[in-house]
């Protein structure tokens, strides 16, 4: 009923930058926040970031000030921009929205794909 697509991710160098998008797409009747989350190999998916609906924000005290997280409303989209990045930022990026689908007005999670960011020192 609700998917998710993300695109970006890949590979980069120590202090650099890449940026990740998630598409949300689907019966969607409203979405009440989005984030993004990461697993490392051998470690418990942890949150990144998360973004309410009405713009509220909240960080892992790892990646402040380093991280950026922001929505595109009209398009369902939800970014986040990474600079000085640093190797133990590597891991599957995983972006989850909870959302309210149409006609049941169900409560869902969903989590999109996953894609891998690889820093390299």
């Amino acid at each position: 009923q609700v998917q998710l697509v993300q695109s970006g991710g890949g590979l980069v160098q120590a202090g650099g930058s890449l940026r990740l998008s998630c598409a949300a797409s689907g019966s969607i009747f409203l979405i009440n926040s989005m984030g993004w989350y990461r697993q490392a190999p051998g470690k418990q998916r942890e949150l990144v970031a998360d973004i309410t609906s009405g713009g509220s924000t909240n960080y892992a005290d790892s990646v402040k000030g380093r991280f950026t997280i922001s929505t595109d409303n009209a398009k369902n989209t939800v970014y986040l921009q990474m600079n000085s990045l640093k190797p133990e930022d590597t891991a599957v990026y995983y972006c989850k929205t909870d959302a309210v689908v149409t006609i049941s007005y169900r409560f869902l999670t969903v989590w999109g794909q996953g894609t891998l960011v690889t820093v390299s020192s």
